[in-house]
């Protein structure tokens, strides 16, 4: 029984996040997606195993390292979310966040895979 309700809840987990990060990546209506995209496209901005952006160029504009900030901090708080509703660490959160955000990516963009180095994908 408790194997099943652990299951039924990563589960859930996973769905979830799945949901989220297909949000954040592909949210038309938010002004900051044609930003984000063009931030990714142009090599300034990658994904991280971590569940959050990172600034890939270090002489990236203010107004890109602005928008990773303000995109992070609006994770955070859905991560953390997520891992209350779930009953789960915001670092099982993240880490399952990561991973699907660097599934996701493009080929062509930047992700910063466990190796700590930002890699084209």
């Amino acid at each position: 029984m408790m194997n099943t309700t652990l299951m039924l809840n990563a589960r859930r987990l996973r769905a979830t996040l799945l949901a989220m990060v297909l949000a954040i990546a592909v949210a038309p209506a938010a002004l900051w997606a044609a930003s984000l995209d063009q931030a990714k496209s142009q090599g300034l901005v990658g994904e991280q195993v971590n569940g959050y952006l990172g600034v890939v160029a270090e002489n990236a504009p203010a107004d890109v390292k602005a928008l990773v900030a303000d995109i992070n901090q609006k994770r955070k708080q859905e991560y953390q979310s997520i891992a209350q509703r779930n009953k789960t660490s915001l670092d099982a959160v993240e880490a399952l966040a990561g991973k699907k955000a660097i599934e996701l990516t493009p080929a062509g963009q930047y992700v910063r895979p466990p190796s700590g180095q930002w890699v084209r994908k």
